[in-house]
C-alpha cells in the first residue's frame, strides 16, 4: 500500500508539470497552451477509452471471472490517471479560461464520477456492478413443464413463453423464476452500489447521485420538465390501458384480471412489463385485418442475420452517411456463441481508435431484430460521425439524443411504405382500420413503455436521496410501477424479495431518462427528417408522420449528418434547435404521430363503458409508503 501511494504521489507530480514541461515548450502563450494541453490529454483520453472498451467488450462476450476481474483492473487504472487529470485541470484554472471550449473541456473532465472514490471504494463499486451483471448474463430458470430442466435463459426460453403461452399460471411460474433468481440474490450487491455512489456523488459535489446523473442534461428545470412530459401522455395511456384491461379480461376473466385495477403484468408478453406488443393477439382492434407479418417474410426469402445488418447499412449509406467498416464486419458479436457465456442485451461500442465500431446482441430474424438492428446502428453511425472530435466530445449532448438517433431511423423502416420498397409487404399504404392496427401496434412499445421508463429512475432517485429507507426499496418499487403504470406482479411481494435488479440497466448502472427522454426526441428528430425529405406535411393524408421513410434524402441526411457531427462539442439545447427548430423536449411530435389512434380509442372506450385509470396495489404491504408525487 506505501509503495502504491509513493507511485500515485509521483505520477500526481508528473502530470502538475507536464504543463509547463518540454512537451509544451511550442505553448508559450496561455491560450495556446490551454489547447495544447487538451489536445495532448485528449489524446491519452483515446487510449484509456479503448483499453477500457476492449476490456469490457472481452468480458461481455466471455462471461469468465478471469475477464472480469481484468475489467476491473483496466477500470481502477483509468479511474487513477483520470483523477489525477482532473486535479491538474482544477491546478491550472482551466474551467475559468475566456474560451469557450476551454472551459465546456475542463468542466467535463473534472466530472469525475465514480472515478473521485479512493481505490478500495472504487474496487468495491465495480465489484458490486459486474457482480449484478453477472447474475443477470447468467441465470438460468427451471422450466414450467419439466421441473428438473433449469437451463432456460431469459433469451429466448422465457422471452418464448412470456409470448406464445396463454396460461395465467404458466406465466406466473416464468416471472416469479426471474425475479426470485435475476433479482433478489443482489440486495447486499444492489446496497453496496447505493452507499458508494452517493459517496462519490458527495465528493463530487452532488447532494445524490441522482442530482449527478439529472447534470448530464445541463438544464437546472430538466426534472420539471420530465414529469411535465408524463403528466401530458397520461391521458392517452389511460385510454390504452383501459382498454388493454378490458380485453385482457375478457380473454382471462375476472378472477385473473380486475375490472379497475393493476394489469398483472406477468400477461403483457415482457418480463418488465415495458412493451405489451408481443401479445398483441389478444387485444387487436381489427382482428379481421391482418398484420405486416414481416417475420413470416423474412423467413419465406431466407433472410439471414448478416441481410438484416445489411438492409441496416444500406438505410445510412442512403442517406449520404457512412459505410460500415470491415472491421466491424469482423469484430462485432452478432449472434450468441454457443461455446461460451455472453450478455446478450444489444449494445453498440466505439473504440475510439481507426473507425473501430462493434454491435455486441444475440440477433434473430425477426421483426422486433430488424427494429433493434436499425437502432443499434444508429448508434454505429452516431460514433462515425463524431469521431473526428475531441475524446472529450465524442459522445451526445444529451443522454437521451443517442437513444432517439437509433429509433428515429427504426421509425422509417418500420413505415409501410419503406417496407414495401424492400420487399418485405406488398401494400404500402395501409386502409384505415389498418392504420390503427398498426399505430396501436407501434404504441404498445413506444406509448406503454413512457411510464415504465419514467418509474426507472424516479425510483432510484427517490433511493439515492435517502427519501425510502432501505426496508422500503422492494414494495416502494412496485408502489411506482402501479402508481405511475397501473400494473403489478403476479404475486404478493415482500421485503424478502428484492426485484429491481431483475432489470438490466439496474445492474449496469445505466441512467435510464435517457430512454424516456429518447422517446420524446425522436419524435422531434422524425418530424424534422420528414419535412426535409418531402415527406410530410400538416394535413396532408398522403403525407403524414406515421408512413414517413426518409430513406434516399441526402436532403435530410445531410442535416441529420450535421447534427450527429457535433457530438458533445455544443449545448444540446443549440443542437436541437438547428436540426428542428426546438429548444425543449416536447411531446406534441409524438402526439401527432399517434393522434389518430388516441381519436379510436377515446371513442372505442366509450362505446364499451370501459372504465379508466386503477387503485393502487394489493400486492405489496399496505404500510409501505404513501404515494409519489410528480
Amino acid at each position: 500500500m506505501r509503495t502504491l501511494l509513493v507511485l500515485y504521489l509521483v505520477a500526481f507530480a508528473l502530470v502538475l508539470w507536464l504543463p509547463y514541461g518540454t512537451a509544451y515548450e511550442s505553448c508559450s502563450a496561455s491560450a495556446q497552451q490551454a489547447h495544447c494541453f487538451f489536445e495532448q490529454e485528449n489524446s491519452k483520453l483515446r487510449e484509456r477509452y479503448h483499453a477500457e472498451y476492449s476490456a469490457t467488450f472481452t468480458y461481455n462476450t466471455n462471461v469468465t471471472e478471469e475477464n472480469r476481474q481484468a475489467m476491473i483492473a483496466v477500470y481502477a487504472e483509468g479511474a487513477r490517471q483520470n483523477k489525477l487529470l482532473a486535479q491538474t485541470i482544477r491546478a491550472a484554472n482551466y474551467a475559468k479560461s475566456e474560451d469557450a471550449n476551454i472551459r465546456r473541456q475542463a468542466r467535463m473532465l473534472q466530472e469525475l464520477g465514480a472515478d473521485v472514490l479512493e481505490p478500495n471504494d472504487y474496487l468495491e463499486l465495480q465489484n458490486a456492478i459486474s457482480a449484478m451483471q453477472s447474475n443477470y448474463a447468467t441465470t438460468t430458470v427451471c422450466s414450467y413443464t419439466n421441473r428438473t430442466n433449469c437451463s432456460l435463459t431469459l433469451e429466448p426460453h422465457i422471452q418464448e413463453r412470456l409470448s406464445n403461452s396463454r396460461d395465467p399460471a404458466e406465466l406466473a411460474w416464468y416471472w416469479r423464476e426471474w425475479y426470485d433468481k435475476a433479482g433478489t440474490p443482489m440486495r447486499d450487491n444492489f446496497s453496496k452500489y447505493v452507499r458508494l455512489t452517493r459517496k462519490a456523488a458527495n465528493l463530487n459535489g452532488y447532494r445524490s447521485y441522482a442530482d449527478y446523473w439529472v447534470h448530464f442534461y445541463e438544464d437546472a428545470t430538466f426534472e420539471r420538465q420530465l414529469d411535465a412530459t408524463y403528466r401530458a401522455l397520461l391521458p392517452f395511456y389511460r385510454e390504452i390501458h383501459g382498454y388493454v384491461r378490458y380485453r385482457l379480461r375478457q380473454h382471462y376473466g375476472p378472477e385473473v384480471v380486475p375490472a379497475e385495477g393493476n394489469i398483472p403484468m406477468h400477461l403483457l408478453g415482457n418480463m418488465w412489463g415495458q412493451s405489451w406488443n408481443e401479445v398483441i393477439d389478444l387485444f387487436t382492434p381489427y382482428p379481421e385485418k391482418p398484420f405486416v407479418d414481416v417475420t413470416s417474410e423474412m423467413e419465406r426469402q431466407a433472410y439471414s442475420v448478416q441481410k438484416l445488418f445489411e438492409l441496416g447499412d444500406q438505410f445510412f449509406q442512403s442517406l449520404g452517411m457512412r459505410a460500415l467498416p470491415t472491421t466491424f464486419w469482423n469484430r462485432s458479436v452478432l449472434t450468441r456463441p454457443t461455446d461460451r457465456e455472453v450478455v446478450c442485451h444489444a449494445s453498440a461500442w466505439d473504440f475510439y481508435q481507426d473507425s473501430d465500431v462493434r454491435i455486441k446482441m444475440c440477433t434473430e430474424v425477426n421483426t422486433h431484430y430488424l427494429y433493434v438492428v436499425h437502432h443499434e446502428l444508429g448508434h454505429i453511425q452516431y460514433y462515425l460521425q463524431y469521431e473526428q472530435q475531441p475524446a472529450v466530445y465524442r459522445g451526445a449532448p444529451n443522454p437521451g439524443f443517442h437513444e432517439a438517433v437509433g429509433d428515429v431511423i427504426a421509425l422509417s423502416v418500420m413505415s409501410a411504405k419503406h417496407l414495401q420498397s424492400i420487399n418485405l409487404t406488398s401494400n404500402g399504404t395501409l386502409d384505415e382500420e389498418s392504420r390503427i392496427n398498426e399505430l396501436f401496434k407501434r404504441a404498445l412499445s413506444k406509448i406503454v413503455f413512457l411510464p415504465f421508463g419514467y418509474t426507472m429512475d424516479k425510483y432510484r432517485y427517490a433511493v439515492f436521496r435517502g427519501e425510502l429507507d432501505e426496508s422500503q426499496w422492494n414494495c416502494g418499487f412496485w408502489q411506482m410501477r402501479s402508481e405511475f403504470g397501473g400494473v403489478e406482479p403476479p404475486m404478493a411481494r415482500s421485503d424478502k424479495d428484492f426485484d429491481p435488479p431483475a432489470k438490466y440497466h439496474i445492474d449496469a448502472d445505466v441512467e435510464y431518462l435517457r430512454y424516456f427522454a429518447a422517446h420524446i426526441f425522436q419524435f422531434q428528430f422524425h418530424k424534422a427528417l420528414c419535412r426535409l425529405a418531402g415527406q410530410y406535411a400538416p394535413g396532408d393524408n398522403t403525407r403524414t408522420l406515421d408512413n414517413c421513410d426518409i430513406f434516399g434524402s441526402r436532403r435530410a441526411g445531410d442535416a441529420f449528418k450535421k447534427f450527429l457531427s457535433a457530438g458533445n462539442s455544443r449545448h444540446w439545447k443549440e443542437v436541437l434547435e438547428e436540426f428542428t427548430g426546438e429548444t425543449e423536449m416536447d411531446p406534441a411530435a409524438l402526439l401527432e404521430y399517434f393522434d389518430p389512434l388516441y381519436q379510436w380509442l377515446k371513442r372505442e372506450n366509450r362505446r364499451l363503458g370501459v372504465p379508466l385509470g386503477w387503485e393502487d396495489t394489493n400486492k405489496i404491504p399496505s404500510d409501505c409508503c404513501g404515494a409519489f408525487s410528480t
